[in-house]
């Protein structure tokens, strides 16, 4: 094939496919990020990872590394075991914490839902539905 000469009509449009799709930026909820509706969710996962941080480097001693491991471990719901609170308020603390992780996690899946859905309903202009 020379430069001058058009792409396969199958080429194309899987180009256009992936373009339209964009793997990498809904795997990293670039798209949910962008939605203004949705920042309160990730700041409020920010705000509970930040103050997650301080409380366990405050009243288990763990250096600021172990506590953001600790924090992203346990709201992800994966709890290896490794780290665990010690003391009875660290413990209370982390029930209040994780029920309120649980909150965190239904509210991004819901933003999520919602964003997705409205880019299937209503695509961009030039852009056609599935």
């Amino acid at each position: 094939m020379t430069v001058n000469e058009p792409e396969e009509p199958i080429v194309q449009e899987v180009e256009q496919a992936r373009k339209r799709i964009r793997p990498l930026q809904r795997m990293l909820l670039l798209d949910v990020f962008r939605d203004k509706e949705s920042r309160p969710v990730f700041y409020w996962v920010g705000g509970m990872l930040l103050g997650g941080v301080l409380v366990y480097h405050w009243l288990e001693g763990w250096s600021y590394l172990d506590a953001l491991y600790f924090c992203v471990v346990s709201l992800a719901t994966v709890g290896y075991g490794d780290l665990t609170p010690t003391t009875p308020l660290a413990k209370l603390f982390t029930i209040v914490y994780l029920i309120n992780g649980i909150g965190i996690l239904l509210a991004l899946f819901d933003r999520l839902r919602v964003v997705r859905s409205r880019a299937i309903e209503n695509p961009a202009p030039g852009k056609r539905k599935r």
